[in-house]
């Protein structure tokens, strides 16, 4: 619970000293399990935390006030950490290696997988257009944009490469979708009547996908979901998804992300500070990731990645995993090559490609 009487003036005190402050473990005030913040937190400047890293200090409000986190074992017996099961596992560099895909030398681009990202209303055709350059980033053979006709010449202007299709019913969906790998809906869809429709069509496929953005509030109204959905909502959506509050979202990110994993049938991306990847079961933390990131048509370009994986045949729980490190990731080479103000989701492009490729050591 938020801290009271003297440790709540206590830690008032510590944070009005103007003096650099170094938490033991966790900072007080802080929920060292989910990250929230119930009341006043030690700010500090850094974190020594002991034995485990712990999964507060990572997502949520955590790293508002943890600083520099640094981890210490104690020298406690390596044969503790394979007896107790870890909350959470960070994603890594060498975990993703090991997921990502390896092209095989006879490689073309129908065994790459062709996928289909579907969106673009009318005034959101941007949206749609950043999740399709993603996925051709990140590896996926063919990338087919399918939007409104009207809208279809304009999705593929600036990257020639990426196909359009026109679909303004679910009939013409449904037929676009039929031999394809993996797709996505959601960039730019919006809600009117034609995205409703196409919604429809996509429930009904059997193929691996990803939800995100106004597909997200369809799926709320319609609670319908199946397996093999990667359902990728901000803490906005994940309270439309539980019919909760934004704030009972961020007073436990963890179990919020279980709860949307488990009653929809699906892997869950709880997007925010320290992004979390479960499929009500095993949960990943992306640890990686800047400020710079929250401007609009990130969270386009990450459905384009997770899409691009899913369809290049990785399982729904890796595919998000991977694509979620790989997007946090580029953002973090592009704030170190140019700074965090004006960064553009676009931006991460060419570090999507450097980072996909297993010859870049």
């Amino acid at each position: 619970r938020a801290p009271e009487g003297v440790a709540a003036r206590f830690i008032a005190a510590v944070n009005a000293s103007g003096r650099k402050v170094f938490s033991l473990d966790v900072p007080s005030g802080l929920n060292a399990d989910n990250g929230s913040a119930p009341g006043a937190v030690v700010n500090a400047h850094a974190t020594s935390t002991f034995i485990g890293l712990k999964l507060g200090l990572l997502t949520g409000a955590g790293p508002d006030f943890a600083g520099r986190v640094q981890y210490h074992d104690l020298g406690v017996p390596a044969g503790i950490f394979d007896v107790v099961p870890p909350v959470a596992e960070r994603i890594v560099r060498d975990r993703v290696r090991a997921w990502l895909p390896r092209r095989r030398p006879s490689a073309h681009k129908g065994t790459q997988g062709h996928v289909v990202l579907v969106g673009g209303n009318d005034g959101m055709t941007g949206a749609l257009r950043i999740a399709a350059e993603a996925a051709a980033r990140s590896g996926a053979g063919l990338v087919t944009a399918a939007t409104r006709s009207r809208n279809a010449a304009t999705v593929n202007a600036r990257q020639p490469e990426i196909m359009s299709a026109g679909v303004d019913d679910a009939s013409a969906l449904s037929e676009l979708l039929e031999g394809k790998r993996a797709f996505a809906i959601g960039p730019g869809l919006g809600r009117d009547d034609w995205a409703a429709a196409l919604f429809d069509a996509a429930a009904r496929s059997a193929l691996p996908a990803v939800i995100d953005a106004d597909a997200l509030n369809l799926l709320a109204r319609s609670g319908r979901s199946r397996q093999r959905r990667i359902l990728t909502p901000h803490p906005g959506e994940a309270a439309r998804l539980l019919g909760c509050t934004i704030a009972d979202i961020g007073a436990d990110r963890p179990a919020a992300a279980r709860n949307i994993a488990q009653r929809y049938d699906a892997v869950c991306v709880l997007k925010g500070c320290g992004t979390l990847v479960t499929d009500g079961e095993s949960m990943y933390l992306c640890d990686a990731g800047n400020p710079g990131m929250a401007t609009g048509g990130m969270g386009d370009c990450l459905t384009g990645v997770i899409a691009a994986l899913l369809c290049q045949g990785l399982e729904p729980l890796a595919a998000a995993a991977c694509g979620v490190w790989l997007h946090a990731s580029a953002a973090d080479c592009e704030a170190r090559a140019n700074g965090l103000s004006g960064m553009l989701a676009t931006d991460l492009l060419p570090w999507l490609r450097r980072l996909m490729d297993p010859l870049d050591g």
